[in-house]
């Protein structure tokens, strides 16, 4: 039985030991693939597959984190061949036990996920990318710059969500969240500057298809699968959803790491944070406050996390609206199940939610301040 630290694959020491392994002896194919991929030489990438995937007696040899890398390499031809308008494992049926088992050795779905493609990647020459296109490059820096961060911040989340409002910790916790997740409007930052929506949506977005592995149909690795979501679980969605947004989230956590799908599983079943602060606040506010001054930080330092949500997801809307736009697109939703109109559900709904913690800041700031001017 693996410990959860055995699967802890999110480990920055971890993480650099994956991007440095080749298990299979993929390098120069993973090379190759990119120009088979130009020539959309369907044919050469099935063979390489076909020659790259190995016996499931020989993965039974293979340490954690050597599962993980041989995922990402079959991943690469898997995702690739589905660009060609093929289903990978109907070329290459003997690759299906393979995938099962990786699965299985890493709790994870049964094909590589965007932590595969952008996280577990190793960087430089050997990187592995579909189109060799500097633009891809960025891509992938942009979701491999905020794992850790995010790692971090859900680590963060969870002691929140376990820690009175009324703590005095509780507003400097949010913000190092905050400091956190404002890593992720760096990063939209750099796709903003270095990805061009034509792309994306005409170059790249295609390679993310979904495959049918054993009858099962499993996205490709998309952004969506990096989970700024699973914060909004643990501050506000949990109990202040939406159905739309609700049914993606429960949609995207089987792409994740278990550490994150055993948050998701609690936080589905307490209170958000933001209801906690409505229930701390009851009907009489400056009562309230009065008796735990610290609830109004706790207050304002969750409506400042929100607002930095809120300026990603606007950038992120932006970028969907212009990569999505009926005459540029080839799909009509992104590649993890959302579509443009559920985008901006999100931002309404994370939007109200920080007006709604934010006021409650507000007006007890102003109460505070009104004290002591009277004083």
């Amino acid at each position: 039985m693996k410990s959860p630290t055995d699967l802890d694959l999110g480990n920055p020491i971890r993480v650099a030991a994956v991007r440095e392994l080749d298990p299979l002896a993929a390098d120069l194919a993973c090379y190759t693939l990119r120009q088979q991929n130009a020539e959309a030489d369907l044919p050469a990438m099935t063979a390489a597959l076909r020659d790259l995937t190995p016996a499931v007696g020989r993965v039974a040899a293979f340490s954690t984190e050597e599962c993980v890398a041989a995922m990402r390499d079959l991943g690469m031809f898997l995702g690739s061949i589905r660009r060609h308008e093929a289903e990978p494992l109907e070329l290459v049926p003997e690759a299906l036990p393979v995938l099962h088992e990786l699965g299985r050795r890493t709790d994870m779905v049964p094909r590589d996920t965007v932590h595969h493609y952008c996280t577990w990647n190793p960087v430089g020459v050997r990187q592995r990318m579909y189109t060799g296109d500097v633009q891809e490059a960025y891509l992938q820096e942009s979701v491999r710059m905020v794992f850790p961060h995010l790692r971090a911040g859900l680590e963060l989340a969870s002691t929140l969500s376990d820690m009175p409002l009324e703590d005095p910790k509780f507003a400097q916790l949010t913000d190092e969240l905050t400091t956190h997740v404002e890593t992720m409007v760096t990063s939209i930052d750099m796709v903003v500057s270095h990805v061009s929506p034509e792309f994306f949506a005409r170059t790249l977005r295609p390679y993310f298809e979904e495959i049918t592995v054993d009858g099962r149909v499993l996205l490709g690795p998309a952004a969506a699968q990096v989970p700024l979501w699973l914060i909004d679980e643990a501050v506000w969605a949990s109990d202040r959803s939406e159905p739309d947004y609700a049914e993606f989230l429960r949609d995207s956590v089987p792409y994740s790491l278990r550490r994150w799908r055993e948050l998701y599983d609690h936080w589905e079943r307490v209170p958000s944070i933001v209801s906690r602060l409505v229930d701390a606040f009851g009907a009489d506010a400056e009562e309230a406050v009065r008796k735990a001054p610290a609830l109004r930080l706790s207050a304002e330092a969750l409506a400042r996390l929100l607002r930095v949500i809120v300026v990603f997801r606007g950038r992120h809307l932006s970028i969907a609206r212009k990569a999505y736009d009926a005459d540029l697109r080839l799909y009509p939703v992104g590649s993890g199940g959302a579509s443009v109109e559920l985008l901006k559900q999100i931002i309404d709904l994370t939007r109200a939610t920080a007006q709604l913690t934010g006021a409650r800041g507000r007006k007890q700031g102003a109460a505070h301040g009104g004290e002591r001017r009277s004083a």
